[in-house]
Order: C-alpha cells, then sequence, then structure tokens
C-alpha cells in the first residue's frame, strides 16, 4: 500500500511539474510584445476540429482592440468556445435565424421558365442583421457534407450560410460609404466558402480546414444586394438608378452625371478566337454592331497563333485591340478536335487592367446599347436551362487569383456536358440573372419557340446559334437545309445579321466571304434538302449571294 502511495504521489508531482512548466511557457509567450495571435485567439480548451492556428495576419488589427466581438454561424449553442486574447475582452455570440427548409432545393431558386414581370422567389431567412452591427469576426462552419469537389455544391443550406456571413460582415463593417471598418470572416470546412461571394482576393491566410477573409466591402455589399437566386432578374438593379450603392461617392453632382457605370472604372468588352479562323468574320460583325450602339467601352480581343496576320488588320480596323493568348486545352476534348483548345476564353480573367468585362462570344451581335451590363457584379449571365447559365454574354471581374484558381480547377472538376460551358456552370454555381433579351438564343424548337422568333426586334443581342449566317448564302438560313438543324433557322434573324453587314466599311466585307469548301458544302445540304423534299422549301431558292463568285482558297 504504502508502495502504491508513493507512486501515485510521484505521478501527481510529475504532473504538477508539467503543468506549471506549460503554464510558464504560455506565460512567456504571451508577455513578448510579438506573440503569435494563432495561440492567444483560439478556444479555450480548444476543440480539435475548431482550432484557428496562423492567424497571425490579424494581428495588428485584432491587438489594437480593447474588445472583440465574435459572432458564431452554424455552431450549435451547446458547444461552449471561448476565446481569449491579452489585453482585450473577447465575446461570442450565436447568430440566430431560421434555417431554410429542407424541402428547398437548388432548382426552385433556378426554375426553369418565369415571367419576368412578376418575380417570385422562395425565401432565404436571415438573421436580424440590426443585432449583430458591432461584430468584429464572423466564424463559419461550412455543411461540407457529401462535397466530393468534383462538381458545384448546389446546396441550399450551404448558400445560406454564405450569404448569412456576408450580410453581417456588411452590417458590421459599412459605418458610412466613406467610413468602413475592418471585419473578418473565418470559415472551418473543407469546401471552402462560396467563391461567388467571397473572392480569393479577400483570403488572408489557409491552414488545413481554416479560411481566413478580410473581404472588401464595396464589392461585397453590391452582391448582398443582388437577388439571391435567378428566379429574380439582377437587372432592375440597374435600370432603376439603385445602382448608386455600388459607387459611394460623396460627391453627389458627380455621380448624378454618371448615368450607368463608375468613375475612374476601365472597362471592356472583349471576345476569344482560337484554333481556326472560322469566326473571324462573326468577330468583325460583333464590333461593329457594338460601335452602332455608341458604346463608349473598349474591345480588346484575344486571340491565338491561328489568326493570321490578314485577318488581324481586319479585326483591327472593325475596333477590336489585339492581344496574343496562348490557348488553354480541354481536359475533355480529344487531341487535334475541333473544341480541343475551347478553355482559352478563361484567358479573359488576366484582362486586369480593366476592372470589369463582358464578354461576348464572336457569334453575337449588339442591336441595341448595353453599357449598362458593367453595373453588375461577376458573375452575370442570361439563362441557358434551369439552373444553368449561357456563357455567350457575361460579366466577370478580371483578377490573376481567380485565373490561377480556375485554371487549378480546370483539372479538378467535371463538366455537366463536357463542354467549356459545362464546366463553367460547375464553378459558378451561384450568379445573378440577366434577362433574355441580352442574350437572346437563337433556338426556335417546337410551336413555342416559333413564337418566340416573333420579339426578335425587342431584343438587345442575339446569339447566333447552330450554322453561322456568314458560313450560309444571304438568300435565307442554311440551318433549314440541314437535317437536325432547323430548330435554329430564322430567315428574320438571318436578316438581321446581313443588315449589320450591309452597314459595315466595304474594306471590311471581304473579311466574311466564302472559301471554296464553304461554298461546296452549301450545295451539298441544298442538294440533299431537294432530295429529301423538305417541306420548308428553302431550297427552292435561287441563290443570288455574289460572294459565291469571288471564293476564297
Amino acid at each position: 500500500m504504502a508502495s502504491k502511495s508513493f507512486h501515485c504521489n510521484q505521478k501527481s508531482f510529475t504532473l504538477s511539474i508539467t503543468l506549471l512548466s506549460l503554464s510558464l511557457i504560455i506565460f512567456v509567450l504571451f508577455s513578448r510584445s510579438n506573440y503569435n495571435i494563432i495561440d492567444a485567439f483560439k478556444p479555450n480548451p480548444p476543440p480539435s476540429n475548431q482550432r484557428f492556428r496562423n492567424l497571425d495576419l490579424l494581428q495588428e488589427e485584432i491587438n489594437s482592440k480593447k474588445e472583440i466581438k465574435i459572432g458564431l454561424v452554424n455552431i450549435n449553442s451547446n458547444e461552449e468556445i471561448q476565446y481569449q486574447l491579452p489585453g482585450s475582452v473577447v465575446s461570442t455570440v450565436h447568430v440566430r435565424f431560421d434555417r431554410v427548409s429542407k424541402k428547398r432545393k437548388w432548382e426552385d431558386f433556378f426554375p426553369f421558365r418565369i415571367d419576368e414581370n412578376q418575380q417570385n422567389c422562395p425565401e432565404i431567412p436571415m438573421p436580424a442583421l440590426e443585432k449583430y452591427q458591432d461584430l468584429d469576426v464572423v466564424v463559419a462552419k461550412l455543411p461540407c457534407k457529401g462535397w466530393s469537389g468534383k462538381s458545384g455544391m448546389r446546396d441550399v443550406f450551404m448558400l445560406q450560410v454564405n450569404l448569412v456571413v456576408a450580410n453581417i460582415l456588411v452590417e458590421s463593417g459599412w459605418v458610412t460609404p466613406e467610413v468602413k471598418r475592418a471585419v473578418y470572416a473565418v470559415f472551418v470546412g473543407s469546401c471552402g466558402p462560396m467563391q461567388e461571394i467571397f473572392r480569393c482576393e479577400d483570403l488572408l491566410r489557409k491552414v488545413e480546414d481554416h479560411r481566413v477573409y478580410k473581404p472588401e466591402l464595396r464589392r461585397l455589399k453590391q452582391t448582398m444586394l443582388m437577388p439571391p437566386a435567378s428566379c429574380q432578374l439582377a437587372q432592375p438593379y440597374g435600370e432603376t438608378g439603385k445602382e448608386a450603392w455600388r459607387y459611394h461617392s460623396a460627391d453627389h453632382e458627380r455621380l448624378k452625371m454618371l448615368k450607368y457605370s463608375a468613375f475612374q472604372q476601365k472597362e471592356a468588352y472583349a471576345t476569344v478566337l482560337h484554333t481556326s479562323e472560322d469566326y473571324v468574320c462573326g468577330a468583325v460583325a460583333l464590333a461593329q454592331s457594338i460601335i452602332r450602339t455608341n458604346s463608349t467601352r473598349d474591345l480588346i480581343l484575344l486571340h491565338d497563333e491561328n489568326i493570321t496576320p490578314e485577318s488581324l488588320v481586319g479585326l483591327k480596323a472593325a475596333g477590336w485591340d489585339t492581344r496574343l493568348i496562348n490557348g488553354i486545352r480541354s481536359p475533355f476534348a480529344d487531341k487535334d478536335s475541333f473544341n480541343e483548345w475551347n478553355f482559352s476564353p478563361l484567358r479573359i480573367w488576366m484582362l486586369t487592367w480593366y476592372d470589369k468585362v463582358v464578354f461576348i462570344d464572336a457569334d453575337v451581335l449588339v442591336f441595341n446599347n448595353i453599357d449598362w451590363l458593367f453595373v453588375f457584379p461577376q458573375l452575370s449571365a442570361a439563362p441557358n436551362d434551369k439552373t444553368l447559365f449561357n456563357y455567350g454574354v457575361m460579366v466577370i471581374e478580371p483578377s490573376l487569383c481567380m485565373f490561377e484558381d480556375l485554371m487549378v480547377k480546370v483539372l479538378e472538376m467535371d463538366s455537366y456536358n463536357g463542354s467549356y460551358q459545362g464546366w463553367l456552370n460547375e464553378v459558378f454555381i451561384w450568379w445573378h440573372r440577366l434577362p433574355f433579351q441580352v442574350n437572346f438564343l437563337k433556338d426556335f424548337e417546337g410551336e413555342e419557340g416559333r413564337r418566340q422568333e416573333k420579339i426578335l426586334d425587342e431584343i438587345s443581342v442575339l446569339h447566333f446559334l447552330g450554322l453561322k449566317p456568314w458560313m450560309c448564302y444571304r438568300d435565307y438560313d442554311c440551318n433549314w437545309d440541314k437535317e437536325g438543324m432547323q430548330r435554329f433557322a430564322s430567315d428574320k434573324a438571318h436578316e438581321k445579321w446581313w443588315q449589320v453587314y450591309d452597314e459595315m466599311p466595304e474594306t471590311l466585307q471581304p473579311y466574311c466571304g466564302l472559301t471554296e469548301h464553304m461554298n461546296w458544302r452549301l450545295k451539298k445540304w441544298r442538294w440533299i434538302a431537294r432530295s429529301l423534299k423538305q417541306p420548308d422549301e428553302h431550297w427552292k431558292i435561287g441563290v443570288t449571294d455574289p460572294r459565291q463568285y469571288n471564293l476564297g482558297a
């Protein structure tokens, strides 16, 4: 018994010495003027899955504060979490909000069709923001369960958590348009926050499954004032003058002079040509169509080495500032296939001398001024199908770190259909919905589709799907002749493209000529249509297009 008692006392003495040593070490660390915030700014006792490390970038801001208030989002109220910071009084508060209904699916917020005059969206509950106006840090646990990293995480609760954090940060940090105080977000989870809301430029530090952000509040405020889903249009926020929140200038008279875009902002329309010269004519026509609308924005065209010097002369004459790029290969395409390099449009994120870029595909024409699109944040686009957008017209904000992040995701993430657009929709799952008139898809499938043809004169931007007008005879839309392509056929849309062609300077029109191969292909399709006696009978129309007599090689 004496022996056991001795050993017990010896163990107790050893444990006491160990604890005393640890206390002395902690005292020394906290007494130093350059202590690391990692050790001070952590729970006591620290749960293993919520321990904060390497947050020393916050030391200067937080260390100067006598009182630190931390909001906890998606962290159970029964979790006892205490933070300590020498010299400061630290308090925590659990952010209360009603969880979005589990019955709600992503598709509820991105419906197939909506009446754009009567927008109805399911509610995503937010906390009473006025109760959380004085927070310094918001810590959020992300619901990452089930996320593979191969596709976008279309989870409504994940969206809600991100929106809650963002709205609280804006509420706490935005004092006045001229006065903002530093606020921080700490996200815990393997998946990370939504990049559409929390940008890579704002990431201070990532260690294991912890990410610390210091958001740029002007940009975050704009994003939070956008509708939460595509079942509401983003457009009224620009049309009704509410774009004032984006600029927040003390010089109100100066702001009144700016109808659409921000002062001292550099903005441009951009398109990309790669692989072949098939779309040179389309890019020439696109530039001319934008210029016809009296746009004040720059025009920049990115191209790879497949665009010849002769074509570049025409593109520059049409209005483009041309820049040579290296193509980006698609991980979903076969070598030497037509779409092998169709990830090259990612290069638009490298145009960092611009604050905003509206990308427009080279098979698109602009009929009305759309400079107002530069009001909207990344990523704004018109719908393609249900939860998906069409990238033919989209608003982006150039960023090198975003480009680098996208390049990593090229190898990591899937595409729902093996295309660039399919991949882009997995990367940007949360986007701001522009009206279909700014990217009207030339697709008239079925009776309902044909009824849409009647509104062609009302749209601002027409996206020519199917066979392109310059690849047809100007007499009629050659999509009528090719089996399976009739859904893309429209003589009225075809005529609208050729009206732009006729208004081009004559020096630009040769860039839209026919080649011998194109002419042979058109004749072949007409012969097949005649043989099949296609009911539309466009094959009966006599061809008068003068380009057929001056064919290129």
